[in-house]
Order: structure tokens, then C-alpha cells, then sequence
């Protein structure tokens, strides 16, 4: 009999501590919401004054989208001559480059020539050396080590490119918008927000995420690099080539991922027609 009032007891304990607890969430959540309604949040000088990205079509958008061997390698001209120095692609070897239309010796040559070579240990002496880049070689890595990295930008560290387009929301659009955005910071910004001016060694571009970015201007003026193929180097052609460029370097089979998605689709059409077709010649004598 004890024994039974106990356990009674208990669960009714038991009953009142949970009761208690989701009182206490409830309350909790009611007050939050009550004072995010009586007396929201201050407006920052990032919500007003962030930009989402520029509208960008490439010829690899879409379910039927195909890369511009051209324009990829313009942009492969663009990260070799004004991005290679302070960003890698460590996930690309040059022998992918053969997918953008080089041929072995020219991704041979380019591999050889890179101005950064690949890190080595004299088998001799035991100490580090360098040899130069073989196709099978990843594209060696900008600086030696985050501590070098950091003292070369401003005490930030680049970020590597192979992923960079599937990293950030809008993908190729927010690269091209972030490499041709940058511009003096509005006098409007300065006044509403005093504290947001931007800090010296740091520029202002609205594509960024918090305004003040490290990376000064990569691209800054027209015909920065001389295309191979006669194509005129605007700002503007740069900043798209460059951006076409590291979506591929991010889905280098997107060509054969949509090739597939598309075999499927037909393969299901066709299936569901055979399917249909052989459903309607079985049950055509039968009546309901």
C-alpha cells in the first residue's frame, strides 16, 4: 500500500516538474516574441545597405546548360594573371585543364611555366626545395601557410576558389557582382550609421556580406589582361569569364550530370508511354 501511494506520488511529481519546465519554455517564447514585436530589432548598416547580387547568365545555366569553352578559358587567363597570386585551386590539377580544350602540351607547358612551383624534400640533403609542376600536379597553394597568408591581406586569409561558386549563395552571380562592386563608400551610410565607416585597409563593396572587405580591387581597370582570342577585356567581360571559369572548376561534370539528367527523363517518358500503352492492350476486353 505504501509502496503504490509512492509511486503515485512520484508520477504525480513527475507531472508537475514537466508541466513547470514547458511553463517556463512557454513564457519564455512569449516574452521573446512580444519583444520582438513591441520593440524590434535596431536597423544595422549591413541590412540597409547590403546589395544581393547581380543578374548573370552564362551559357551553363539551365537544365540544357553547357560550358563556353572559350569564355573558360578566358577565365583561366583572368585567375592565372590577376587571381593565382593570393588565391589556389587546390582541388584542380592542371591535367583538368585538357577539359577546357588545351591540348597536352599546352597543359604540359602551363604547368611547367606556373609561377608558384610545387613544394619537394631533396632527397639528398632531407631539406625542403621546390621543383617545378608536372600535369598530374593540383594547382600548388598560394602561400606556404595561414601565417604567411595573413600577413600578405591584411591579417586575412584568401579563401581557396575550387568550391567557391557552390560556397556562396549566388554562386557565379555573387562573384561577378563582389569583383565589379566596389565603389566609395555613400556619404547616407556615413551619416545614418557613424560607427560603419569603413576601416582603413578594408573597401567597401556592397556584395559583401558585412560591407568592408579585405581583398582591394582585383580587377581595376579595362584590357588588365590580353585575351588570346581577340576578345576585348572590359571589366565587366573579366568579371564574367573569371566567374564561368570557377563554375567549372566547382562541377567540372555538369555537362554530364545534366546529359544524364536528361537521358533519365526520356527513359521515364518513354517507359511510362510502353507502360500505359501495354496496360490499355491488357485490359481492352474487359469491361467495368
Amino acid at each position: 500500500m505504501i509502496s503504490s501511494l509512492f509511486r503515485l506520488a512520484l508520477r504525480n511529481l513527475n507531472i508537475l516538474i514537466g508541466l513547470a519546465f514547458a511553463g517556463v519554455l512557454m513564457l519564455a517564447l512569449i516574452t521573446t516574441v512580444y519583444g520582438l514585436v513591441t520593440e524590434p530589432a535596431a536597423p544595422t548598416a549591413e541590412h540597409e545597405f547590403h546589395r544581393e547580387h547581380k543578374p548573370l547568365k552564362l551559357a551553363s545555366d539551365g537544365p540544357f546548360g553547357r560550358f563556353d569553352r572559350q569564355q573558360l578559358q578566358r577565365g583561366f587567363q583572368v585567375y592565372k594573371e590577376v587571381c593565382a597570386a593570393c588565391h589556389s585551386l587546390r582541388l584542380v590539377a592542371f591535367r583538368n585543364l585538357e577539359d577546357l580544350g588545351y591540348n597536352e602540351a599546352e597543359v604540359k607547358a602551363i604547368a611547367t611555366q606556373w609561377a608558384i612551383q610545387q613544394p619537394s624534400i631533396n632527397p639528398e640533403t632531407g631539406e625542403t626545395a621546390t621543383r617545378a609542376n608536372i600535369p598530374s600536379d593540383r594547382f600548388p597553394l598560394a602561400f606556404a601557410n595561414d601565417v604567411a597568408a595573413r600577413a600578405a591581406n591584411n591579417n586575412a586569409i584568401p579563401p581557396d576558389l575550387s568550391l567557391i561558386t557552390k560556397a556562396r549563395e549566388g554562386g557565379a552571380a555573387y562573384i561577378y557582382s563582389l569583383l565589379t562592386g566596389y565603389q566609395n563608400q555613400p556619404a547616407e551610410l556615413v551619416h545614418e550609421f557613424p560607427g560603419a565607416k569603413t576601416p582603413e585597409g578594408l573597401h567597401y563593396n556592397p556584395y559583401f556580406p558585412n560591407l568592408n572587405i579585405a581583398m582591394p580591387p582585383p580587377i581595376t581597370s579595362n584590357d588588365q589582361v590580353t585575351y588570346q582570342d581577340g576578345t576585348r577585356a572590359t571589366i565587366d567581360q573579366m568579371a564574367k569569364d573569371v566567374s564561368a571559369f570557377l563554375v567549372w572548376t566547382a562541377e567540372p561534370n555538369l555537362e554530364t550530370r545534366h546529359q544524364a539528367g536528361l537521358a533519365t527523363i526520356l527513359f521515364l517518358l518513354i517507359f511510362t508511354l510502353l507502360t500505359f500503352g501495354a496496360y490499355r492492350n491488357i485490359w481492352r476486353g474487359v469491361k467495368h
